[in-house]
């Protein structure tokens, strides 16, 4: 197939152009041509267009297993840049015109709402370029499971709170950006998170099971057990809520044991607490 048949017969696989680094003016080149011009595996570069474009897809563990996870990785990594550089960007730029008719003290609200967002957003990144993508396909270290729930919640709730609370001086016109902003930022978000966790977590899944709890681990149980939250714990140790959340879900899988009451009890019996 033709490279420039695969974009007008999907729109929607813009965005990935842009990202993989493709110069337009494809001529006849074909889709192999181009990826490899470029660099680029050319089956890894369908298995991105199949996830984005057909919302029923999931690789196959035999397609992940023939896929260039570094293509994948520095795919997701651009994914990122995109995001805060463009996305957010354009998505504050909206915000701040919708707001303008506002009162003072709608202004402040809707924008520290959406400025601890954006910065929850850029540590949760940073997590993964430092802890997640530089082990991809390394069976020497595990992929840490993530949480991308806060994620996704957030940007609904952001646009909840147009859609049904946006007080009537705000800018309509305006407000319909950002919905529309909002949304499709929603639908490239979920298509990122369903490539990271299939590619990376599938990758993962053959890997030895380690249920010892590393340090940092063993250092937020200790927070738990004592009644500290996630946002206190997150404050304590300087890491984000996220980060917090993913150790989190790793000690429970680890230790078996959901409640805060049981993992208190497990930090003593392991002299991670003293009783006093």
């Amino acid at each position: 197939m033709k490279m420039a048949e695969l974009l007008e017969k999907n729109p929607s696989l813009l965005g990935v152009f842009t990202r993989m680094g493709f110069n337009f003016g494809y001529g006849d080149a074909t889709v192999a041509e181009v990826c490899r011009a470029a660099g680029t595996d050319p089956e890894t570069f369908l298995l991105i267009c199949r996830v984005y474009s057909q919302d029923s897809y999931r690789p196959s563990p035999e397609e992940l297993e023939q896929a260039d996870l570094s293509v994948i990785v520095r795919y997701l990594s651009l994914s990122h840049s995109h995001y805060m550089d463009v996305a957010m960007k354009d998505l504050a730029a909206s915000l701040g015109r919708m707001i303008v008719p506002c009162g003072d003290e709608t202004q402040r609200v809707i924008w520290k709402f959406f400025s601890d967002f954006k910065e929850e957003l850029q540590k949760h990144f940073d997590y993964e370029e430092a802890y997640v993508f530089p082990y991809a396909g390394s069976p020497e270290a595990g992929i840490p499971d993530e949480d991308h729930s806060g994620v996704e919640e957030t940007l609904e709730d952001l646009k909840n709170l147009v859609m049904s609370h946006l007080p009537s001086s705000a800018d309509q016109q305006e407000a319909y950006k950002v919905l529309q902003a909002i949304h499709s930022l929603q639908e490239d978000i979920r298509k990122h998170i369903l490539l990271e966790e299939t590619a990376l977590e599938g990758r993962k899944a053959d890997q030895p099971e380690d249920n010892t709890l590393s340090a940092r681990e063993r250092e937020i149980l200790v927070c738990v057990a004592k009644g500290m939250i996630n946002k206190e714990i997150a404050d304590a140790l300087n890491i984000s809520v996220h980060t917090v959340i993913t150790h989190r879900k790793n000690i429970t899988r680890k230790t078996g044991i959901k409640t805060v009451a049981g993992l208190t009890v497990y930090a003593l019996l392991n002299n991670l607490l003293e009783i006093s």
